[in-house]
């Protein structure tokens, strides 16, 4: 998922640049700022960005007019690389094991680039556009079927719930971003959540 912002012209429908150099820039600057923005959250510097990905500034503001036009680029691809993982779990022969792969990765996403997901909900809550809602959609969709696929074979609680499970994880991010060692604690609490769920004997 790419996310259309400035330069129409020079891009295909799919988003992206047409030109092989505007092409090499674009998805430059997504790569160094999503790195910048891992490391440093999302005040990180866009001169610095522009710098790492070895283009001026002025070209970094003609692929992204605004901070958040380059923030819901990072996070579109962030949450199709999500959507692509969990699409492709859905052939793993061990389902359970499917499942926590992608909550596991799902949890590590929303570790990383919670202010990424905060600073574009508001903004699309302020401009009422759909785009929060499509990726929370995506991902309910991949969720859903990951879990509709372990309860198939008695792995999960029949009762397990996807919206309930989806939150639970989410809450595990809100509950240790503060935590001094908060990906360790989150891998504990997401082993329990994981260790509640599940049906079979390998508990």
């Amino acid at each position: 998922m790419v996310i259309a912002l400035a330069d129409q012209e020079s891009r295909p429908r799919d988003g992206r640049p047409k030109r092989a150099d505007a092409r090499r820039n674009y998805e430059q600057l997504v790569e160094q700022a999503r790195r910048a923005f891992a490391e440093f959250g999302v005040d990180a510097s866009l001169d610095e960005i522009a710098r790492r990905a070895g283009v001026a500034s002025g070209t970094l503001y003609r692929h992204f007019p605004t901070r958040l036009d380059l923030i819901e680029a990072v996070l579109g691809e962030q949450i199709a690389e999500l959507v692509d993982l969990g699409r492709g779990l859905m052939s793993a022969e061990d389902r359970f094991d499917a499942l926590s792969t992608w909550l596991r990765a799902t949890l590590t996403h929303s570790l990383t680039y919670r202010g990424l997901a905060a600073a574009v909900m508001n903004s699309a809550l302020d401009r009422g556009n759909g785009l929060v809602s499509s990726w929370h959609a995506e991902m309910f969709e991949v969720g859903t079927a990951l879990l509709a696929r372990a309860r198939e074979v008695g792995v999960i609680a029949a009762d397990a719930d996807e919206a309930d499970v989806l939150k639970m994880v989410g809450a595990i991010a809100w509950a240790v971003q503060d935590a001094a060692d908060g990906p360790a604690q989150a891998d504990r609490l997401l082993a329990l959540l994981m260790n509640g769920l599940r049906l079979d004997d390998r508990r």
